[in-house]
């Protein structure tokens, strides 16, 4: 059933130059005088470091088609290009031969395999630890369990029911008899990072030196919320978020444009980040993931000879209505990246005209980069689009050297302000305040009396373009309308992409879900 990744990046391990412990089936032997293992001494305490950033590693690294898979099927973006699964998928035709739902499927599951591994390794560490050595491995195995929930948590939302894996050992898998609802799976990661979270370290991602960027207490908090959030437990949403927000410990990042680029790498508002580095040179070593699927076809770009992307996933038509008729100027800039064509589609589908658009929509952004695109796609994903006046000099790669965001604290607040309008309380800070702080920085005027309505709209412009959650919320609000546009017709039970025929296959258990 799993299948060894080919296109992993050494994200973390290029640069320590480690490999992550290879899986052992002494890992279950007695422990005796066997304090070798793989290769391993597990006396050798210091290292048990090496096991987890091998489950970071493993994390970190995805392969092109899976972001996508998740982050298609909402009404901000359109899948674009010539990949008909990705197609037929955006418009809720779920084919069950598409590569990207098997590849999506199997490298989650290696990872999350690969997570039960490295606490496995560190558990065998702490065997032989100090005291100083068990609270650093549980630290470690709490990290994992944070990481590997992520991946959980993803392949929840795209499939339903999926497997809860409990340990390393393959024949787990082979003899599964139930499949776990979405709830269930849901309700499993709450309670992971109630156990995770007495063990993780109270400070920012960005606050960690050992480890920047690395998993803390807030980052399972995050997760605890966006699982409740499924399950629609608001009060549960309410406390970890308020928890979040009463730490004090975050702030949005000031320039929304920026946040996406590389002045908004670690930075106070970030909660996890996919972390990518060119090491400041402009040859050599670098660990990056492949933006070039969300960016232009063909573009002239400010630094020449700078790489162009695929044109794959386009930014919607509706989202651009939606955005330009708020009056939203730094949000649609950010999330949108035009082209004349996509310039010109604007125009003959509203009333604006060339004169009564705003001047950033442009076929070149403010940095110098000129979005030429005449096919595949009329509009990229600006929030994917990393100047290339800001590329390491003597890197060409479209994105390299960008993080990846995956939560933020700005979603933090809106979804904060959303379990209190859906009945929670929480004396964090009321919903006009966590919603106005997301609009000061978008450059708009305070709410007073904020709805729901008003809520959801709001992440909306703010959340565009990221991870599907746009999709995730209209269909955990049951608004169907919002997701039938433009020929679509979505219906609850087209909620989950099909299982690829080949999981079925290995497991028909798959078949009656």
């Amino acid at each position: 059933m799993i299948h060894i990744k080919t296109n992993k990046l050494p994200m973390l391990l290029a640069l320590l130059g480690f490999m992550l412990i290879g899986c052992s089936n002494e890992l279950d032997q007695p422990q005796l005088n066997n304090d070798f293992a793989g290769g391993t001494d597990f006396s050798k305490t210091e290292n048990m470091i090496f096991s987890l950033i091998g489950v970071y590693e493993a994390v970190n690294s995805r392969g092109w088609e899976q972001p996508l898979v998740v982050s298609t099927r909402g009404d901000d973006v359109n899948a674009a290009g010539d990949q008909q699964g990705l197609i037929n998928q955006d418009r809720y035709v779920y084919d069950n031969s598409f590569f990207g739902s098997r590849t999506l499927w199997e490298t989650y599951y290696t990872d999350i395999i690969s997570a039960h591994t490295g606490m496995e390794q560190i558990a065998r560490f702490m065997e032989l630890a100090d005291e100083d050595g068990v609270t650093l491995g549980n630290q470690y195995i709490a990290e994992a369990k944070v990481l590997r929930s992520i991946l959980l948590f993803q392949l929840s939302q795209v499939y339903g029911a999926v497997f809860i894996t409990e340990s390393s050992n393959l024949d787990d898998l082979a003899n599964i008899t139930t499949v776990p609802t979405k709830d269930q799976v849901m309700q499993h990661i709450s309670d992971q990072m109630d156990d995770a979270m007495p063990f993780l370290l109270d400070m920012r991602p960005n606050e960690r030196t050992e480890l920047p960027g690395g998993v803390t207490k807030y980052t399972a908090l995050t997760i605890k919320a966006l699982a409740n959030q499924e399950l629609k437990n608001y009060q549960a949403v309410a406390d970890a978020a308020g928890q979040i927000i009463s730490s004090g410990k975050f702030s949005l990042f000031p320039e929304f444009y920026e946040l996406f680029k590389t002045p908004g790498k670690l930075s106070n508002e970030g909660i996890f980040e996919f972390q990518y580095s060119d090491f400041g040179q402009g040859s050599g070593n670098n660990v990056s993931h492949l933006y070039a699927p969300y960016g232009p076809n063909s573009w002239t770009p400010t630094v020449a000879g700078a790489s162009n992307g695929w044109g794959f996933f386009e930014p919607s038509m509706k989202y651009v209505k939606f955005m330009l008729d708020r009056g939203e100027n730094e949000r649609l800039e950010t999330s949108v990246m035009f082209s004349q064509k996509g310039i010109d589609s604007i125009i003959a589908a509203t009333n604006y005209t060339a004169e009564t658009l705003p001047a950033f929509v442009s076929p070149t952004t403010r940095d110098g980069d000129e979005n030429t695109a005449e096919v595949r796609s009329i509009f990229s994903s600006g929030k994917h689009y990393l100047p290339t006046n800001q590329l390491i000099p003597g890197r060409t790669d479209y994105g390299s050297n960008k993080n990846y965001i995956v939560f933020r604290y700005g979603e933090t607040l809106l979804m904060y302000a959303e379990a209190l309008l859906q009945g929670a309380s929480h004396p964090a800070m009321t919903p006009d305040q966590a919603v106005n702080l997301v609009r000061e920085r978008a450059g708009l005027t305070p709410l007073s009396g904020v709805t729901l309505d008003q809520v959801i709209d709001e992440k909306y412009a703010e959340l565009a373009m990221e991870w599907g959650k746009r999709f995730f919320d209209m269909v955990r609000l049951g608004r169907n309308d919002e997701l039938s546009y433009e020929g679509r017709t979505f219906t609850q039970d087209k909620a989950f992409v099909t299982y690829h025929q080949d999981q079925i296959d290995e497991f028909p258990i798959l078949a009656d879900q």
